[in-house]
């Protein structure tokens, strides 16, 4: 950690008011405040997820190991998109794990590994939650007037839910694998 502090350009909880984009201070606050909670939740489930991307075994592993890996690449993009936001209108993204997990509305799963069913579901629950604070954020930024942060908001909700979705899918019974067969 720097000892430098005449080095800092921004504390963190400090916001700069934005002259281009003309929101006001109250009104960024809440809206910086609900991006670092979504930039918390898309990196904790970001890490949960790769965490299974690496772990995947079994007849199905290159399938879900693939997906698993488009989900974080769409989270970590949901991620910068967020992080970028809430600079622009005048914020410090936060950043760090321990920070991401303290602000974080969701709970990763423990460090186990864990069989790859219980894996998806616990992601699918785990973007379920994230799904009602983005829905709860878009309310927000478009009571505030802010509708650009609104729509970024809305494409990664957009996102979020359709991989949900997908777990469930993955989740269901129906599969080619037998029973037995791989013993």
């Amino acid at each position: 950690m720097s000892t430098q502090r005449e080095q800092v350009r921004q504390a963190a909880d400090e916001i700069e008011e934005s002259e281009a984009l003309r929101i006001d201070e109250a009104k960024a606050e809440q809206l910086i405040d609900a991006l670092n909670t979504d930039l918390a939740a898309t990196y904790v489930a970001y890490h949960q997820i790769k965490k299974h991307h690496w772990n995947v075994e079994g007849a199905e592993f290159l399938g879900i190991h693939e997906y698993l890996g488009e989900v974080t690449e769409d989270l970590e993009e949901a991620a910068d998109q967020f992080a970028e936001r809430a600079q622009a209108l005048g914020g410090a993204p936060l950043s760090g794990g321990a920070t991401y997990e303290a602000h974080a509305p969701v709970e990763p799963e423990d460090d186990d590994v864990f069989d790859i069913r219980t894996s998806l579901a616990n992601d699918m629950a785990m973007l379920g939650d994230m799904t009602e604070t983005l829905r709860d954020h878009i309310a927000l930024a478009e009571e505030l007037g802010d509708y650009t942060t609104s729509e970024i908001i809305r494409r990664n909700l957009e996102a979020v839910e359709e991989h949900a979705h997908h777990f469930e899918h993955y989740l269901e019974d129906d599969t080619l694998v037998i029973e037995g067969a791989l013993e």
